[in-house]
């Protein structure tokens, strides 16, 4: 587990240094994935927004590129499948802690998301879906009036 360090002053003025834990996630391989491709799946940690217009979905993908991804959406069930391309063949690491894989994550996405107004962009590692919500869905203001 790594450490970080915190400088405060105590009471009397002198710097003091304070350490505090930073959680280390490690990649959860999926036991029982069903997929096309030979190799690992990984299980991509995602977070969910949710705003009055669009869920928005940021999943970390490291070493995927945009068009190593099947993103496909059928019968309500979105599913996200990414593969990571491996390191040039010839390198011999010293020391890995990164396994090479793929990604797969699936949702099931109710009648509130628009479905044809899904978009996907990939920056740095992280894969931002956004899901707009059907018109129906958002939340609208209702006007009362004296009779």
């Amino acid at each position: 587990m790594a450490r970080t360090s915190k400088g405060t002053t105590s009471s009397n003025g002198n710097p003091q240094s304070t350490s505090q834990e930073i959680a280390v996630h490690h990649k959860e391989e999926l036991q029982e994935a069903e997929g096309t491709r030979e190799g690992s799946y990984f299980r991509p940690n995602v977070d969910i927004y949710e705003t009055s217009k669009a869920l928005t979905l940021v999943a970390d993908v490291p070493g995927t590129a945009a068009e190593d991804f099947e993103i496909d959406l059928r019968d309500n069930l979105l599913t996200i499948v990414g593969s990571v391309r491996e390191v040039d063949p010839s390198w011999q690491p010293l020391y890995s802690e990164y396994r090479v894989g793929h990604f797969m994550r699936q949702f099931r996405v109710g009648q509130q998301i628009d479905q044809t107004k899904i978009s996907a962009e990939i920056t740095d590692g992280v894969l931002k879906l956004t899901l707009p919500k059907a018109e129906s869905a958002k939340p609208r203001k209702i006007e009362v009036r004296t009779a």
